[in-house]
């Protein structure tokens, strides 16, 4: 069994696997802000023309080397929704 290692070294094409071991995908992009330390979740590649899906951090049940094993089961996977990045934030200026 492989130790668990940090959000940050995620790369893409990372497989990621069901909360049974089960292959549903690759590691697309990483979602975060590595400066903050924040992790918001992974972007999944389930197939060559499919958009990518958004799994949430709480979903990411451990990340070790190569490989995110989700907290879902295959069926919820499939649900997922597509993802679609966020608007740039702003900052208002006093």
């Amino acid at each position: 069994m492989a130790d668990p290692v940090s959000w940050l070294v995620i790369e893409q094409g990372w497989d990621v696997v069901d909360r049974d071991g089960e292959h549903v995908g690759k590691v697309e992009e990483t979602v975060g802000d590595s400066g903050r330390d924040i992790f918001n979740g992974i972007t999944l590649a389930t197939g060559v023309f499919a958009r990518g899906r958004y799994v949430p951090a709480e979903q990411v049940d451990e990340i070790t080397e190569g490989q995110v094993r989700l907290a879902l089961g295959k069926d919820e996977v499939e649900r997922l929704s597509e993802y679609s990045e966020p608007p740039p934030s702003e900052q208002i200026q006093p």
